[in-house]
């Protein structure tokens, strides 16, 4: 199937590893043109670098802190004509009510809740100037199941569910969709720093994290998200906006 990516301009977030580079690589595919937004430059072009030669894009990088309001801005002015935004950066430590102070709370919503929402407040507005535009953030199933053990990230994903719904749902008026996905489990360094956690509070020893990886469903791949998110802004899925997709082998259904 075409997607109709090729020659198409996109934005990743937190594009230097993970899920973020997983989406790169699906889009590049494509043929779709990048930027790569992180705070590592070093390790940005090199993933750049490995992009261009792969499949023979252009590959721009910018070095931003999008915790900071300031780089949020900077960013933003890169751009004229940009066709997708991918919403990707951040990592919601977990924890208790109690366990995550109010600063780690704050610095981790910085970056991911606020960052979502200011590059949503400054990007939008020139996607319905120019008629057309995709913007989808790459969210958590922690909103689909809130558990007390990972609050910080569970509030902060339910908020941005309701972000992408909310603008989602009348955006098609100027030709903008707006959407998310809730990625479950996925085999990710992310995946690990969690488990180590878990394993901590849970055996007192971070070092039996492996045995928290469950087998049904097991983990996800980067792939399995990267594929639907290129799908899901292409224009094969040009009906599709206010809508959250949960990416978890069924196990927010349970």
């Amino acid at each position: 199937m075409d997607l109709n990516l090729s020659g198409k301009r996109a934005l990743i977030t937190g594009a230097s590893k993970g899920i973020g580079l997983g989406v790169a690589h699906a889009l590049a595919g494509e043929g779709v043109h990048l930027t790569l937004t992180a705070r590592s430059a070093e390790r940005l072009e090199t993933e750049a670098t490995a992009l261009r030669s792969a499949y023979g894009v252009t590959v721009d990088i910018a070095p931003f802190d999008l915790s900071q309001s300031a780089d949020q801005r900077a960013l933003a002015e890169q751009f004229g004509q940009l066709d997708i935004v991918v919403n990707n950066a951040g990592a919601i430590p977990g924890g208790s009510i109690t366990d995550v102070d109010e600063d780690t709370w704050r610095q981790a919503w910085d970056l991911k809740v606020f960052g979502y929402i200011n590059l949503t407040r400054l990007l939008l507005p020139r996607m319905e100037q120019q008629g057309s535009g995709v913007i989808l953030n790459v969210i958590g199933a922690a909103a689909d199941r809130p558990t007390p053990g990972y609050i910080a990230g569970a509030i902060g994903n339910s908020g941005l569910v309701a972000m992408s719904k909310a603008i989602g749902s009348n955006s098609l008026q100027k030709g903008v969709r707006v959407l998310a996905v809730n990625p479950g489990l996925i085999v990710t360094d992310r995946m690990g720093d969690l488990l180590k956690q878990q394993a901590d509070e849970q055996f007192g020893d971070a070092s039996r994290w492996e045995e928290l990886i469950p087998t049904d469903p097991a983990p996800g791949t980067v792939e399995q998200v990267a594929d639907v998110v290129a799908f899901l802004v292409s224009e094969r899925a040009s009906h599709v906006s206010g809508t959250v997709l949960t990416i978890d082998g069924g196990t927010s259904a349970r």
